[in-house]
């Protein structure tokens, strides 16, 4: 029977919730714009040996909402939460948003950064200003439908058609769970954001990975990350769409820690 490690929530002294789980090397899982800290859960689960930290962006799930109108710094909270949480440089595992945050704090902060793992992310969605007003668009649709109604219409593209019927109502019921200041704050994070001209400065180990049947970001744009990050490596997942982190943890823990055993210490 496995045994799974055991789950400890506690809050950083800037009010950021985190699911912590196991010993051994640091990893923090960021999730996406439409997920929480469980979404990364069943993929924390999986990696065995390592001390995994799976957090709540400001205004998702347990993390306290950012204030009205102001403006959050995720990539200064992510190193924040870093730097009080870990005390050797963490891998990092960002899916989707979180991708593109981790990205940014492997350039600010590499000294905190062992390795990178991006899942179904993105340059962001300045690359046209057609896919940002798309992005701040989102917000308005939030607002108007509800989170319950709005997870309803948007979950089902995030996963393969093969995907089993009970994770894929787990990917919609962590959508229902978003709320207007943190999803506002993370498609104007999104919007803001191109990283096309910075991936050829990172200098962190990089291993992208994507579900084959990935709709919303796509294969061609991990190919594209993989294509402009030096020495990336690109994994396609089958079987998987965008939230390929909660289709196929087992598949893609594996290749974690096959990747994690070549990274330098």
């Amino acid at each position: 029977m496995t045994v799974l490690p055991a789950l400890q929530r506690i809050r950083t002294t800037r009010g950021v919730s985190v699911d912590v789980r196991g010993s051994g090397d640091p990893v923090l899982l960021l999730h996406g714009i439409g997920g929480h800290a469980e979404s990364c859960g069943p993929l924390a689960e999986q990696l065995d040996g390592h001390r995994t930290l799976c957090w709540d962006a400001p205004g998702y799930g347990d993390s306290a909402d950012p204030a009205e109108g102001a403006q959050v710094d995720h990539v200064a909270e992510a190193i924040a939460l870093l730097e009080e949480c870990v005390d050797a440089p963490a891998h990092l595992f960002g899916t989707s948003w979180g991708g593109v945050i981790a990205v940014q704090v492997a350039l600010a902060r590499p000294d905190l950064v062992r390795s990178l793992v991006l899942a179904d992310s993105t340059r962001g969605s300045a690359v046209t200003p057609e896919r940002a007003a798309s992005m701040r668009a989102r917000v308005d649709d939030l607002a108007r439908l509800g989170a319950r109604d709005f997870a309803a219409a948007r979950a089902p593209r995030l996963v393969a058609p093969s995907c089993k019927p009970d994770v894929a109502s787990a990917v919609e019921a962590g959508m229902a769970r978003v709320r207007v200041p943190g999803y506002a704050a993370a498609a104007e994070h999104m919007a803001a954001t191109d990283l096309g001209d910075v991936l050829a400065h990172l200098t962190t180990p990089t291993l992208v990975v994507v579900g084959a049947d990935d709709v919303v970001t796509g294969v061609p744009e991990s190919q594209l990350l993989s294509d402009r990050i030096a020495d990336a490596r690109l994994e396609v997942i089958p079987g998987a769409g965008h939230a390929a982190l909660q289709e196929k943890p087992q598949q893609i823990a594996d290749l974690l820690i096959a990747f994690w055993a070549g990274v330098p210490a």
